[in-house]
């Protein structure tokens, strides 16, 4: 490199790098040709001497004044990185020169990144090991346009911000360095100096690794070798997502499923053995585990990510959630994984202000910042932002072969006026309040996501009216697999709040989600949610004693299962969890000492296993022709009957759900046909904990259809249904 620099400049690029502020390092740090000699510099603070070696000769560099700028005078410019050694008071460091690396930024990928389009952006930003002209080292890239200069600070540097100065590429605005000898487990952040000449230090965006809260750190980690998965694989993946395939889903929060001696977490290691086998027991279909990219306050359940791309150490290694997620596809249970890309939090390591500007964010506040939760929205109109995110999401369904994304708080991306009043938002270009560009990325992670990765399900949790969250983005739509239908959660378990007497005049409150319930695919969520904040437990949410409380917590479940849409139960309402949850400490499983807990989590493994064996429970979730009431009136009684079909329209389930606790010994209700219909499923049963009343006298429990017509049907059956109490009949015959 040639350059005409002279004593008499050195003086302002000594300041420059002692204060932090240098953006082209490569213009006067390591080997340069000036007018009349050659200069091999270097900036190395508390070394005592340097020297470089070149063709097997040793040239000691001289300090300058009383600098840490120290220059080697050689014959000529190297032709290849050249080795140094630098003394310092206790130690000596044998070192290659970063300085003497070439370039390897890749423009066609920086050309996709500043346009919003770079699926794998974490394969070219963060820290790579790699092997740069025969050196084995790390290369590190960081997006950063507004600083006045960046530099990697780690344990390898004593944390020093005027030791390894990055590249600036105005182009792209990326910054980018190559330093060897670096191993891994190594700690680092970029120290970025804004304009102001105020010095961040932030953690990397894309980072493998992070430390355990309190530690603020990236770690260096070898880029993970992705989940391969096999034909038989993703051919498991494609069946059991499917819109026509049983889908129950066991919500987990992974720090207090279960904890061991001395409240210690499980590792991922740990779980793999004890969490999928007892999903596995329960006939779950599905796993969804809450957040585990990399947060620092356990108290936001990891719903506040700093690393995005790191699994949090708190379980354990990259490897060990690997195995984890291994060990789940081995068991051909799927798994979910919560998806936060609405929002950012505060910690000054993280995202906000990045680069001493609102970079992540928006710099108004009505657009960039959240007024419940005290965070940052991410400027989804911003490219690299949306390429971010997108890679984001590419990463977690890449690299460990997951069965898709729960992605959290849509609505609060979409509305540009969520949760604020007049005045405290900002219109889109067209007057509206919809968040276009959030809309767009959304649309982008969905589209790629489900290209990219066959056999997926990318779910939103959308808690308004928003149209076409699960059309597909050629019909104008969001282009998710599934929607949560907050609005039968709500009206139902606002339902069985009601004492029995009164539940009469909320009837409509069961009834009302069959109005809509083929408009989205729907998963029917019994989330985390609805047992925090001062809600209760879903079993304190039960009217009456002890033993109704359990008896309508039976029924409501089997109607849950019944009802059209995938099901979704967090930990803890399986055996009915009398505590609301809390984050640090394990689900109080000595409850199963008790029949009554343990009759609970009969119920919903007994639930599991009739769902997932009736194909007349799933196959038409999200069509019209899978259902049909018989008998939605009878409030009075506050009795729902209805008729779930199969796509194989002779193949159907009876179901009838009583929610006072009156009994009655003949029940009459029409039925699609003559014949034989079968008990499968009656939450009063005593395996269950329930009082025992038997559908019908038959050993067998057949209930032969008469020729009496009844609710519209020419065939009617007579049963007996107990008070609290949920039947499930299947068509056995018509003969």
């Amino acid at each position: 490199m040639s350059s005409t620099t002279n004593e008499n400049s050195y003086d302002a690029q000594v300041h420059a790098l002692n204060t932090g502020r240098f953006k082209d390092p490569f213009s006067f740090l390591g080997a340069h040709k000036t007018d009349a000699e050659v200069e091999v510099r270097f900036y190395l603070p508390c070394a005592i001497s340097v020297s470089v070696t070149l063709n097997n000769k040793t040239i000691k560099a001289k300090r300058y004044q009383q600098s840490d700028l120290f220059i080697a005078k050689v014959d000529a410019l190297p032709t290849a990185p050249y080795e140094c050694i630098a003394q310092y008071t206790d130690s000596s460091v044998t070192f290659y020169d970063e300085y003497s690396f070439e370039s390897t930024l890749d423009a066609e990928a920086m050309y996709l990144f500043n346009e919003g389009s770079l699926e794998h952006a974490y394969s070219h930003f963060g820290a790579h090991f790699s092997t740069q002209q025969n050196v084995d080292g790390v290369r590190f890239c960081v997006w950063a346009p507004n600083a006045a200069s960046v530099s990697i600070i780690g344990e390898f540097n004593f944390w020093q911000a005027n030791r390894h100065f990055m590249r600036f590429h105005p182009a792209s605005g990326v910054w980018e360095l190559f330093v060897p000898g670096l191993k891994a487990d190594m700690c680092y952040k970029f120290a970025i100096t804004a304009q102001s000449g105020e010095v961040l230090e932030k953690a990397d965006p894309y980072a493998f690794k992070m430390q355990q809260a309190p530690g603020t750190a990236s770690v260096l980690q070898y880029k993970p070798e992705p989940i391969k998965l096999g034909e038989q694989a993703l051919q498991n993946r494609q069946k059991r997502n499917h819109i026509d395939a049983p889908i129950s889903i066991y919500e987990v929060h992974l720090g207090s499923w279960q904890r061991a001696e001395n409240n210690r977490y499980l590792s991922y290691t740990e779980l793999a053995d004890k969490l999928v086998s007892y999903a596995l027991e329960m006939n779950f279909t599905h796993l969804q585990l809450m957040p585990i990219s990399e947060y620092p306050f356990d108290g936001s359940w990891g719903y506040q990510p700093v690393g995005l791309f790191a699994p949090t150490s708190r379980f354990g290694d990259y490897n060990s959630f690997k195995y984890f997620v291994e060990q789940c596809h081995k068991a051909n249970l799927g798994i979910l994984l919560d998806w936060v890309p609405g929002h950012f939090p505060s910690d000054p390591h993280g995202l906000h202000r990045f680069d001493g500007t609102h970079l992540y964010e928006h710099a108004d506040k009505r657009q960039g910042f959240h007024p419940d939760w005290n965070t940052y929205i991410y400027n989804y109109d911003r490219p690299e932002v949306k390429s971010f995110l997108i890679s984001n999401a590419m990463y977690w369904l890449h690299q460990f072969g997951l069965d898709g994304l729960r992605v959290d708080a849509v609505a609060s991306m979409l509305y540009l006026d969520y949760s604020r009043k007049e005045g405290e938002w900002v219109a889109n270009c067209y007057g509206g309040r919809e968040n276009l560009g959030a809309i767009e990325c959304l649309k982008q992670v969905n589209m790629r996501s489900y290209k990219n990765n066959p056999g997926i399900m990318m779910v939103a949790e959308e808690s308004t009216a928003w149209p076409g969250v699960t059309q597909s983005v050629e019909h104008n739509g969001l282009g998710f697999g599934y929607k949560w239908n907050m609005g039968w959660m709500n009206d139902s378990l606002h339902y069985m709040q009601h004492d029995p007497l009164y539940r009469q005049h909320h009837h409509h409150e069961m009834t009302f989600s069959m109005v809509y319930a083929f408009s989205e695919n729907y998963i029917l969520p019994l989330s985390h949610d609805e047992v925090v904040h001062g809600k209760g437990s879903l079993i304190e949410k039960m009217p009456g004693d002890d033993w109704q409380k359990f008896a309508n917590l039976r029924a409501y479940y089997a109607f849950m299962w019944a009802h059209p849409g995938k099901k979704l139960l967090f930990m803890g309402g399986e055996i009915a969890q009398r505590k609301e949850w809390g984050h640090d400490h394990s689900i109080d499983w000595h409850l199963l000492e008790h029949q009554s807990h343990s009759g609970i989590k009969h119920t919903v493994k007994a639930l599991n296993t009739v769902y997932k064996n009736q194909p007349a429970l799933y196959e038409l979730d999200s069509s019209a022709a899978g259902f049909t009431w018989i008998d939605n009136n009878n409030n009075q009684q506050s009795i729902l009957s209805f008729v779930r079909y199969a796509k194989n329209a002779k193949n159907f389930v009876v179901v009838i759900a009583n929610f006072t606790p009156a009994s009655y010994e003949n029940y009459v209700i029409g039925v699609p046909s003559k014949g034989r219909y079968k008990v499968v499923l009656n939450t009063d049963d005593t395996q269950f904990f329930g009082s025992g009343v038997e559908v019908t006298k038959d050993s067998s429990q057949i209930v032969q259809a008469i020729n009496e017509s009844n609710h519209g049907f020419k065939h009617s059956i007579s049963i007996a249904i107990g008070g609290l109490t949920t039947i499930y009949l299947q068509k056995v015959d018509d003969e």
